[in-house]
C-alpha cells in the first residue's frame, strides 16, 4: 500500500496561483522533455511545409545574404574584416567573415523573434492545457539549432573547400572547443531577450511592430558586416558593452583564428547574458498566471 500511495503521489500534479519571485522548476521541464522534442518537431516541420525547397532555404538564406554581404560591404563598400591589428598577416577570405557573423545572427534573432511571439502565437494551446510554460521557448532554442547545425555544416564545407584551394592560410586551433559555449550562449541570450518581449507584448502589441525592426537595427550595431578595427578606439569599450560583439568576434576567432580574445569583456558579455535570462524568466512567470486576460 505504501508503495501504490507513493506513487499515486507522484502521478499528481497540483496547479496553484501562488508562485515564487523566482520560479524556475527545472524537474518538471524535465519531466516534460517529450513535450519539448515535439515541439522542436512541429515547429520545424511547420516552418518548412508546402515549401518546394524546405529545409533548402536554411541553406540559401545564409549564403545569399553572405554574398551580398561580400559584395556590398567589402568589395563596394571595403569595409574592413579585421577584428584586430595582429591579424594583419592572416589570410581570411572575407566570405568566411561574413558567413561566420551572418550565421551566428540568424540563430540570435531566430531564436529572440521565435521566443518573442510564445505567448500570442499560442494562445489557443495554452488556454486549454496546462504544462510548464517554459517548454514552448526552449523547444524554440532546439528548433533554431537545428537551422545553425545545418549552416554550420555548410560553413564548415567552405572552410574546407579554402584550405584545399590554397586560398587562406587559417588552422584550426584548441580555441575551437569554445564554439559549443558560444552556441549555448547565443541560444540562452535570445531566449531571455525574446521571453521578456513576450511576456511585455501581453499587454503592449506595438512591441510586435518594434522588435523586428529593433533587431536590423541591433544587427549593424554588432560586427557582423564589418571587422571590429572599424570602431574608432574611443569607443571601443562601450561598443564591446554590446554581448553579440563578443560572442560574434569570439566565434571568428574560435574558429577562423581571426581577430582576438578579449576574456574580459566575454565575462562581461556572460554576465549581460545571465540578468537578462533571469529577469526574462522572472516577468515570464509573473505574466503567464494572467496573460489569458489580457491576450
Amino acid at each position: 500500500m505504501k508503495r501504490g500511495n507513493k506513487a499515486m503521489n507522484d502521478s499528481i500534479t497540483v496547479i496553484s496561483s501562488k508562485r515564487k519571485i523566482f520560479n524556475l522548476n527545472l524537474k518538471e521541464l524535465w519531466k516534460y522533455r517529450d513535450l519539448i522534442f515535439l515541439f522542436v518537431k512541429r515547429d520545424f516541420v511547420s516552418k518548412y511545409k508546402q515549401t518546394v525547397l524546405g529545409p533548402l532555404w536554411a541553406i540559401i538564406q545564409p549564403l545569399f545574404t553572405t554574398l551580398v554581404f561580400t559584395v556590398i560591404f567589402g568589395n563596394l563598400a571595403r569595409l574592413t574584416t579585421m577584428d584586430s591589428i595582429n591579424q594583419e598577416g592572416l589570410v581570411i577570405p572575407s566570405f568566411l567573415f561574413y558567413m561566420c557573423g551572418n550565421i551566428c545572427w540568424a540563430y540570435f534573432s531566430g531564436c529572440l523573434n521565435s521566443c518573442g511571439n510564445t505567448f500570442i502565437g499560442n494562445a489557443g494551446i495554452l488556454g486549454k492545457v496546462y504544462f510548464p510554460r517554459l517548454v514552448m521557448p526552449i523547444s524554440v532554442i532546439f528548433s533554431q539549432l537545428i537551422n545553425f547545425i545545418i549552416q554550420f555544416t555548410i560553413l564548415i564545407i567552405f572552410i574546407a573547400y579554402f584550405i584545399i584551394a590554397g586560398t587562406t592560410d587559417l588552422k584550426i586551433t584548441v580555441n575551437i572547443i569554445m564554439l559549443p559555449i558560444l552556441v549555448l550562449q547565443m541560444g540562452l541570450l535570445g531566449m531571455g531577450f525574446g521571453i521578456i518581449v513576450s511576456a511585455l507584448t501581453t499587454k503592449y502589441r506595438d512591441l510586435v511592430m518594434l522588435v523586428g525592426f529593433a533587431v536590423s537595427l541591433w544587427q549593424y550595431a554588432t560586427p557582423v558586416a564589418y571587422g571590429l578595427c572599424l570602431i574608432p578606439e574611443e569607443w571601443m569599450g562601450l561598443y564591446k558593452l554590446n554581448p553579440m560583439t563578443m560572442i560574434v568576434t569570439t566565434f571568428r576567432y574560435s574558429l577562423l583564428g581571426s581577430g582576438s580574445m578579449d576574456w574580459a569583456y566575454y565575462g562581461i558579455s556572460w554576465l549581460v547574458t545571465v540578468i537578462v535570462l533571469a529577469i526574462g524568466v522572472l516577468l515570464f512567470t509573473r505574466v503567464e498566471k494572467t496573460f489569458m486576460d489580457t491576450i
